[in-house]
Order: structure tokens, then sequence, then C-alpha cells
């Protein structure tokens, strides 16, 4: 776009923010300008794929929130939210200038930094610590989410200017985890236009085939809903029941999912059409109900009372399914104000009048991601998607005990979960379990509405294993863990082991595994203390043993090349020729039989780039080319042209060349040793050596060693590299 096109975008980029901040108290309003100006600035010159100022984004991000009537605050973090992670600011900073809950909020939906990265081997372990961060700044705050879900909603408009790919890996990170963490939360329009976003990318044929089925059918679903809304406004009115009605046709992914779930066709779809009825007293909603049952007749089995047992998100609602008058079955949703804005906004609508979250409702919002939080402690990046989707999104089944309390579990759950749904101790002790009155196999699937009876004992010898391949909740399978982990010890490290050692065997490993450095190697990796541990977590469950064999595999992987590059850098120095050119191996262009000398700043060996300076009596001074001495003296004025050519001479005759090495590792008994036993069998002469230990447990090796050049020292660093503990070898200055 031209200047005079950028003036006026920004121009209405500019009122965007001035309207927002208008609907709030003066000093929130300023405060909000002034978060608009830092993120302005910050983000200046920054352009997003579409080629617009990137500030468009956090614009749109602080205009989402905004319909979703939260605070102040919440917009401030919105307009800032990518700061920290894409442009010079820091936390510090934005904490100063605008407190520090905006910090906060702003940290919670900022991935981590490129390197922490760097610690994860995949890139799915990568994605996946964002999300547990994420989780856990919304267990502090659970505005977090609600300013990622306004980002990622803003990012799925516009998807369309990135790569193919990079599209379709972002719609299935939206489908499986931000449109159902969405549905938690109760933000149904946030849901719907997610699901149909990624539909659309996702299963192009699919959302078009149904797009062009509502188009074609828009004018006779047109004319039933507005002649469904006549009639019930006009019988609610004769009875004196204020309402507002709305009729609508369903989402294009919710027709998709019962179309090809339950491999219907569109002439078997028969709730495409609903009709939400929107009245003013809880007492007024099962009113209503009776009238719409007057005036339709209800279809049997398909009325659900969300308001007496509202979903765990907070929705409530009475549902009824009738048939119209042309023969068509419609769904009628029945609720109040309060309840319709819940519905559409969820945990969003307790910010409407700017009250936020306070005591029970913070305790019940929070309760669910607290839950998540100390259950996927230990779980490595697979388990934890894969519970996060089992525990906290999968459809919900709701069942009774007999007292008649309510006991949400994910679709499929049976009295195992149920049990330990109760307290871990009524699972513990379980010996069976009967539903409305009949005894049924623990392994039963639960449905809606059933009494469940748990039937326990004090003889019972406590869970079985195989119990952990039939729960469905992680919290089951977190408890059934903890009880053999402290119960089963012995027999927990005897099956670890014997399961390990026949896996170990299939991938041929085994015998590498054998090696006490490996196993030492092994447990660090797995973040245990020792191998009794490690079989014991593994003979429990609270260790994967798939995890433990791809780092096995990892290692020997590993192992393998380093020994090939080392017998490649042997053959290399066996085979290169060499010829004797004095006592140091080096020619001084123009020079002859002059005095040479290593510097010791950078301690050169042949194989480095070399450059000589003419000393003042000591003759030529030999350093290596990225020297920093040397970059710095040839800059200095009258100093450059005491600078000359050198290299080193092709001998057949080996000189030696001192040089320094440090080396870090964990501190243990006899490292040091281990380290002066390789250079020994090596034959590398050792001529000064320094040692400290750290506060951490580390420790620091400092050696000045004799090599005949750059390839054998490589060779010696690649060794050293594989004593027990050592974690970093490399070269510095000599007697440094």
């Amino acid at each position: 776009m031209n200047e005079q096109e950028m003036r006026e975008y920004l121009e209405g980029l500019n009122e965007q923010i001035r309207q927002i901040a208008a609907g709030f108290p003066e000093e929130e309003g300023e405060k909000i300008l002034r978060a608009y100006s830092y993120a302005y600035k910050h983000h200046e010159g920054q352009l997003r794929k579409s080629g617009e100022p990137y500030i468009m984004h956090p614009v749109a991000v602080a205009v989402n929130i905004a319909q979703m009537d939260l605070d102040a605050e919440s917009i401030m973090a919105g307009l800032l939210h990518d700061t920290i992670e894409d442009t010079e600011a820091n936390y510090a900073e934005v904490a100063k200038e605008f407190g520090e809950a905006v910090a906060m909020l702003v940290d919670g939906v900022t991935k981590l930094t490129q390197m922490e990265h760097t610690s994860y081997s995949t890139k799915e372990e990568q994605q996946v610590e964002d999300l547990r961060k994420m989780f856990i700044a919304m267990a502090k705050d659970i505005r977090v989410v609600m300013i990622k879900l306004a980002d990622r909603l803003h990012n799925m408009r516009t998807i369309q200017f990135q790569r193919e790919q990079k599209q379709k890996d972002i719609s299935v990170e939206t489908m499986e985890i931000y449109a159902p963490l969405a549905h938690r939360l109760g933000m149904q329009m946030v849901k719907l236009e997610l699901e149909d976003r990624c539909l659309k990318i996702l299963d192009p044929v699919g959302y078009q085939e149904i797009s062009d089925y509502l188009e074609e059918q828009n004018h006779g679903f047109a004319d039933f809903l507005d002649e469904t809304k006549a009639r019930i406004i006009e019988k609610l009115d004769q009875v004196g029941i204020q309402c507002q009605v709305k009729a609508r046709l369903k989402s294009v992914y919710s027709i998709y999912r019962k179309l090809y779930g339950q491999n219907l066709s569109f002439s078997e779809m028969y709730d495409i059409c609903a009709t939400r009825v929107i009245v003013k007293s809880l007492a007024d909603c099962y009113n209503v109900l009776g009238l719409i049952h007057d005036l339709y007749k209800p279809v049997p089995g398909r009325f659900k009372d969300y308001i007496s047992t509202p979903k765990p998100n907070g929705y409530q609602s009475l549902h009824t399914v009738v048939i119209g008058t042309e023969g068509i079955p419609f769904e009628v949703q029945i609720r109040t104000d309060e309840m319709d804005h819940r519905a559409e906004y969820g945990i969003a609508a307790h910010w409407k009048y700017k009250n936020g979250l306070k005591g029970g409702h913070k305790e019940e919002t929070f309760a669910w991601v607290r839950q998540l939080i100390e259950s996927q402690q230990d779980s490595d990046a697979t388990d934890f998607i894969k519970n996060v989707k089992t525990d906290m999104f999968a459809d919900e089944v709701y069942v009774f005990t007999p007292r008649g309390d309510v006991i949400n579990l994910p679709k499929g759950a049976t009295p195992i979960d149920f049990a330990y749904a109760i307290h871990s101790a009524v699972g513990n002790r379980m010996t069976g379990a009967k539903v409305n009155g009949r005894i049924v196999p623990i392994d039963c699937e639960l449905h809606s509405g059933e009494i469940v009876d748990v039937i326990t004992s004090k003889n019972s010898t406590g869970p079985k294993r195989d119990w952990m391949h039939i729960v469905k909740t992680n919290g089951a399978r977190t408890k059934i863990k903890q009880w053999f982990k402290k119960e089963r010890r012995e027999e927990n490290i005897e099956q670890g082991k014997a399961v390990l050692e026949r896996e170990l065997r299939a991938n041929l490993v085994y015998d590498h595994f054998q090696q006490p450095e490996m196993q030492e190697l092994i447990c660090s990796r797995m973040n245990v203390p020792d191998l009794e541990e490690l079989y014991a977590g593994i003979g429990y469950g609270g260790v994967a043993l798939s995890r433990v064999i791809a780092k096995m595999k990892d290692e020997v992987s590993r192992i393998k090349a380093a020994e090939a590059k080392e017998a490649k850098l042997a053959a290399a120095l066996a085979a290169k020729p060499r010829k004797a050119v004095g006592d140091t191996g080096v020619i001084v262009e123009g020079l002859d039989n002059c005095m040479v000398k290593f510097a010791k700043c950078c301690a050169p060996v042949p194989g480095d780039p070399i450059i000589g300076f003419i000393t003042r009596g000591y003759g030529v001074s030999v350093h290596r080319q990225d020297c920093a001495n040397a970059k710095t003296s040839a800059r200095t004025p009258g100093e450059e042209g005491r600078w000359i050519r050198t290299e080193w001479a092709q001998e057949e005759e080996k000189h030696h060349y001192h040089t320094g090495i440090k080396i870090a590792g964990k501190s243990r008994v006899g490292i040091f040793n281990d380290v002066l036993t390789n250079l020994s069998n090596m034959k590398i002469n050792v001529s000064e050596m320094t040692a400290r230990d750290d506060e951490n447990g580390n420790c620091e090796l400092y050696l000045t060693i004799t090599v005949y050049d750059k390839g054998q020292l490589e060779f010696v660093i690649n060794r050293l590299m594989r004593v027990s503990g050592v974690f970093e070898v490399k070269r510095i200055v000599a007697g440094g």
C-alpha cells in the first residue's frame, strides 16, 4: 500500500483502540491507549505475511477481547501479547510500565524462547511444553487462555496467508486443543467459529458440500424458521410471557460431525434447524417448556435439563426436540438472559460488568486446570496431550451416586473411573459395582443418568495392574500408579527389569545397556536417581518403557556416529604427508631462519589458519587468524604492517604443540582419574593441570596438553566426551 493508504489504515486502527478505551473509566482508558502506543513502537517495521503492518494483529486481538467483555488489563495484555516474544521488550519492562498483572498475562501467552526450546528433541515436545506453560499460567489467572483464544481466533481468520502445510498444522492444533478448550470454558461463539474455519482447511470438499447444501436450501429453511418463531411468540404472548426468540441453522462443523460421524445423508438430518427462546426468569423456562410441548409434539427421549444439572463449563439451558408443522424435527433451547450470555461467552461472561471472577466462582473455574497440572507433572509430551484430550475435552457423561450427587466423567468411562473420582480409597478397595441396582462388570461403559454404586471391601488386595488399561480418566490411572508405587515396590522392580531387558534385546541394544556409564546416562535422561528407581518406575507405569528404549537407541546411534568419526580422523592422520621445516613446522613468508614462537593467547596447532606478527627482538609470534588479540592489533595504527603471512609446512616428522582444553562435568569420585587415564592411553602428554568444584555439584578441569595438529586435538576432545559424567570439552587459552 502507498503512503496515503498506510496513513488511512493506521488511522483506522487508532480509531478502533480509541473506541475500546472510551468504554472504560478515564484512567483505565488512558492505560489502554498507552499500551497501544508501546506495542506500536515495538512492532514498528514488522509486517504480517499479508503485507500489513504487524500492529494490526494485536489490535484485532484486543477487539476480540473487548467483544468478550473482559477487563482493561486483558485488553492491554492483548495489545502487548507478542512484544516479549517478537520484539526487544522484556518481562521486567512490561511489568514496570503496565503492572505485574499485565506482565503475567503477557508472559502466560508467550511461547518458550528459542533458547529454552533447544533442550527438546522434537517439534512435538516444543509445542507441548508451550501448552504446558500456558496451562500453568491459566491456573494462576484464567484470563491467560481467553487472551490466547482471542489470538488464535484472529490467526485463523487470516490463515490464508500461511503456506499450505502450516495452515493444516495450525488447524489440527486448533481443532484438537483450542476449540475444545473454548468449549470447556463455555465460550460457544469462539468454539463454533474455530471449528468451522479449521474444517474449511482440513476437509475443504466436505466443508463446501455442506455449505452448498445450506445455500441451496436456504429459502426453505428461512421460511420454516420464520414461521416457527412467529408461532412461538404468538403462543407466549397469549399467556403474558415476555421473550426473545432466535432461530438459526446449526454450524457447518456440527452438521459435518453428524453427517460423517453417524454416516447419515442430508435427508436423514432432522435437527439442522434450532430455535432458542430467551426469557426473564427461571420459572418462565419451565413454563415455556410446557407451552412448547403443547404447541408441538415432543420426540421421546430427546429432552435434557441442563438447568438443574449444568454442564461442567457452567452451561445451563433446557433442550427439547419437537416435530414441526411439516413433520420436520427441530431443537428448542430455553434459557434466561444470563444463561444465554454465559452460553455464548462462557467464563468471559463473569467480566461483563467488570467484576471478574470472585470467591466460589474462581475456585470452580480453576479446579479442572489445577487437576490437569497436578496429574501431568511427570508426563512426557505424548502422554500430556493424550491425557489433556481425554480428561478435559472429551464428550461427557453425567452419572449419579446413590445419594444423588452428580459425577462428570468422559465418555467411555467405567465404574473404576467413577470410584476413583469419588476418592482414591474407594477405588483402591473396590471389588465390584452396581449400575441402576444391577451388578455389572467393572469395565462396562457408563451412560448419562445412571446411578452407580461401588462395592468395596476392607479385605481387598488393591487395584489390578490391568485396570490402568481399562480406565479412561488420567486421574484414575495416576491414583492406581501411586498405589503400586507405594505398596508393591519389590514387585515393580522385578517386573520393570524383566520387561525392560526383553525390549532391549528385541531392539538389539541390550549389550550397550550393560555398561555402567550407559545405565547412569539413561537414568539421568529419564530423571530417576538410579537403576532401581528406573525398574520400579517401569513396573508401576510411572516411566514409559517406549521412552527408555527411544533414549537408548538415540545414545547408541550417537556412540556409533562418534566412533565412525574417530575412525575417519585416525585414518586421515595416518595418511597425512609431512615435510619437516626447522623446529617449528612453520613457514614464514620472506624470512629465512627467523626465530618463531607460538602465541599463548590462542595456542595455534597445525590445521588452524595462522598469521605471523614481527615482534621487537623476539622473532615472529604466530597467532590463529581468529585470535582476538591479532584482530585488535591489526586495526591499531602503526601495527598493521608488522603482520606477515605464515603457513604450516607439510612435515614428515611430527612436531608437538601446546594447547589448552577445559573439561566440565558432574563431580564424582574418580572423574579426574578417568580423564587422565584416557589421555595416557592416547599417549597425550599433560604439562599443566588445575581443577575446581562448584556449589552446584559440577567440576571443571583445565589442562595444557601437547598434540601434533588440530586433527589429533579433535580426536582427543571426542574421546574425552565419552568419559562418564563429562558434558563439555572445549579448547581454551593455553594455561587458562
